[in-house]
């Protein structure tokens, strides 16, 4: 994948880009990395969800990157606004790891498998297929999509890098 425009995606953090660039986002682990995409007018976005839902949100000010009911929504706003079609509109994901293993299996610790549930609810509610997706596992990720072929990279220490 070329590198010659990387447009950064931080945690709990979003971000589009059109015709030119690689959307890349770093540290998945319980996290997932979401990637919508209309291959027509070649928009992109990416999202870098930390958690499920902004029920639990308890700062002043909410970071709508922050959740995947929320970062959605914004990713597929913000992509509209360069000319993107929802109907059109496809999804792949990575990321979403159980990170650590805990004695008790409570629903609070299954931080990586709920934020995967979520992402599907939110896309499932646009009707925006999932067509590739590298999630679970208990390892980290750091993610590539390039905005001109389509084509998400998915890299990992003990994977190495996978194409979808």
């Amino acid at each position: 994948m070329m590198q010659d425009s990387i447009i950064k995606v931080g945690m709990a953090d979003l971000n589009v880009a059109q015709s030119a660039g690689v959307l890349k986002t770093t540290g998945l682990g319980s996290c997932v990395g979401l990637t919508l995409y209309d291959a027509r007018t070649k928009v992109a976005g990416m999202a870098h969800v930390m958690l499920p839902t902004s029920d639990i949100a308890k700062e002043g000010s909410l970071n709508i990157a922050k959740y995947a009911d929320t970062a959605i929504p914004e990713l597929v706003a913000q992509m509209q606004k360069l000319g993107a079609v929802v109907a059109r509109m496809e999804a792949k994901m990575a990321g979403g790891a159980q990170m650590f293993a805990f004695a008790a299996n409570h629903d609070t610790m299954r931080i990586g498998p709920r934020n995967v549930e979520s992402c599907k609810e939110q896309i499932k509610k646009f009707g925006i297929p999932l067509i590739a997706e590298d999630t679970g596992g208990n390892y980290g990720r750091t993610i590539e999509f390039d905005c001109v072929t389509g084509i998400l990279l998915i890299r990992s220490v003990q994977h190495g890098v996978k194409e979808m």
